[in-house]
């Protein structure tokens, strides 16, 4: 018994709750209709009754025995007139039929006169001559008078006054019930009809959820969207924001008020409008929005197929590219100790290959080449390039041409003066993930070179990294910058990010890199010093 409940204790439907709503609606419009039905009827009735009285007091006054009665002042035919009102009052159906004299006294009456005084009636305009219909003081009955006239004087005798009673409230009623009674049907039958429709309506149109149901789902909406950790921002056709939840508006630094109004005036910079400018899809587009990099997914709003607006995701991946940073200086730190660590166990072979043929003088030459050759590359590399960052990946990097068998060769006109930490580790990540793929590209050449040019513009650092290898089909163009996109034969789920992540780096500091041809491919990376922050 305890989770029993009773019928009144249930959750009603849409179609119930419409049904009993529209129920109660016509009780009380049928309540307010018979009211004003009462109130005509009893208008009507009124009216009806009045004129009905007047009508018989009109027919009484002329009659002979009322006429002579009134002229003679109620000395002579009392027994006529009395007799005329009592057969009025009878075929009439009034309640009282009453004859005065011009001075107002009751000569003949239905009603029992008292003998031992004078009765008089209420003064009206009926005794002036005209007829008169009004109500009876003291019963508030329907009253009518109608003036006698004397046939040889043509004035006024006296009046026959004629009183009818008024129905009841419940006469009226009574009188009315059939026609609310049927207007109660008619109407009751189409609002259940008319609720039925229209809850099948609703329902076809909310997907046959329930009200509650979807008060629900919103609220379940509203808890999700503003719980998790991805940006969610929807537009409509108009760039008219429907919807923003904490994420997004933390990211594109717009308040999180700004439902109903246009992306221009909640973003002044016109990056948060950059991500519906284009039609069509976005996957994992990468974008620097006001210092952040973030990756966004766009798809398209249908509803009964029709297009209705945009719907963009977006992450913050700011903190996975200094990530990625890191991953790539220790994969270049480790490479260029296996490459080293290579060259000198080869080395140490050729020194002991000498030594047990006792050919000292020539261990000594050698290991004299080696000194200057790493020498002459560090002096080198220091003239043009003041950075120790910098330089130290350019002498990791020709050990590595060493060992793949790429010359690397570094522009004679570079220079670059000591940068600031940022700065140095994002031409650092740069250069590194150019020289790689220049590597790669180079090694299949008959002649395999990898150029590199360094230039500091006093604005900005200008990396250009040229390889001997087929170069860029220029069918491609601007694709080797997509993430996930890679001309390298492998399956490998890694590849094709290199490119993504330089570009991201040189916009993100406000420049950009570009590709051309030149006997090979030809990259050009601008990282500007200062880092052009977006306005909050």
């Amino acid at each position: 018994m305890e989770g029993r409940r009773w019928p009144w204790q249930r959750r009603w439907t849409l179609a119930s709750r419409m049904l009993a709503m529209q129920l109660a609606i016509v009780c009380v419009v049928l309540v307010g209709v018979a009211a004003v039905s009462l109130a005509q009827s009893d208008a009507r009735a009124r009216d009806t009754e009045g004129r009905r009285a007047l009508a018989v007091a009109e027919r009484l006054a002329v009659t002979a025995g009322v006429r002579e009665a009134a002229a003679s002042g109620g000395q002579d035919f009392l027994g006529q007139a009395q007799s005329v009102v009592e057969s009025g009052r009878s075929f009439s159906g009034s309640t009282t039929v009453i004859v005065a004299t011009e001075d107002r006294r009751v000569i003949a009456s239905t009603d029992p006169v008292p003998t031992s005084r004078s009765v008089y009636l209420q003064d009206t305009e009926g005794f002036l001559g005209r007829a008169w219909v009004g109500t009876q003081d003291g019963t508030g009955a329907a009253f009518a008078m109608a003036p006698i006239i004397n046939l040889d004087t043509r004035e006024t005798d006296g009046v026959v006054a004629v009183a009818r009673a008024y129905p009841s409230v419940l006469d009226n009623l009574a009188e009315a019930m059939p026609n609310l009674l049927t207007y109660l049907g008619i109407a009751s039958l189409l609002g259940v009809v008319g609720s039925l429709l229209l809850a099948r309506r609703v329902k076809r149109q909310t997907l046959g959820l329930e009200p509650r149901e979807i008060a629900g789902l919103v609220e379940q909406r509203e808890a999700l969207l503003h719980g998790i950790k991805e940006g969610v921002l929807a537009v409509d056709l108009d760039d008219r924001i429907t919807m923003v939840n904490d994420e997004a508006a933390h990211l594109l630094g717009i308040p999180l008020t700004s439902g109903g109004r246009t992306l221009s005036e909640v973003d002044a910079t016109g990056r948060a409008a950059q991500i519906f400018d284009q039609g069509g899809e976005l996957t994992d587009h990468v974008m620097p929005v006001r210092g952040r990099v973030l990756t966004v997914n766009r798809m398209p709003v249908t509803s009964r197929g029709r297009h209705i607006g945009w719907v963009a995701t977006m992450r913050d991946r700011t903190e996975m590219l200094a990530l990625q940073r890191e991953l790539d200086l220790t994969k270049s730190t480790t490479d260029t100790l296996r490459a080293q660590a290579h060259e000198f166990s080869n080395r140490m072979h050729v020194v002991s290959g000498l030594i047990a043929l006792e050919e000292y003088d020539g261990v000594r030459n050698y290991i004299r080449q080696i000194t200057d050759d790493s020498s002459t590359l560090s002096t080198s590399v220091g003239e043009h390039v003041q950075d120790p960052a910098v330089a130290a990946l350019l002498i990791a990097k020709a050990s590595q041409a060493t060992e793949r068998g790429v010359d690397l060769v570094v522009d004679e006109r570079s220079n670059v003066p000591p940068l600031d930490d940022a700065l140095a580790a994002d031409v650092n990540t740069v250069m590194g993930n150019l020289i790689d793929n220049a590597f790669d590209a180079a090694a299949g050449s008959a002649d395999p070179v990898v150029r590199v040019a360094l230039s500091h513009g006093g604005d900005a650092v200008r990396v250009t990294v040229h390889d001997s290898g087929p170069g860029v089909d220029s069918t491609i163009g601007e694709m080797v910058f997509t993430r996930g996109f890679s001309t390298k034969a492998t399956t490998a789920q890694e590849r094709g990010i290199g490119l993504a992540i330089v570009r991201l780096i040189c916009r993100n500091r406000g420049g950009d890199i570009v590709v051309t041809n030149d006997d090979g491919a030809v990259f050009v990376a601008t990282l500007p010093v200062l880092v052009h922050q977006e306005a909050s």
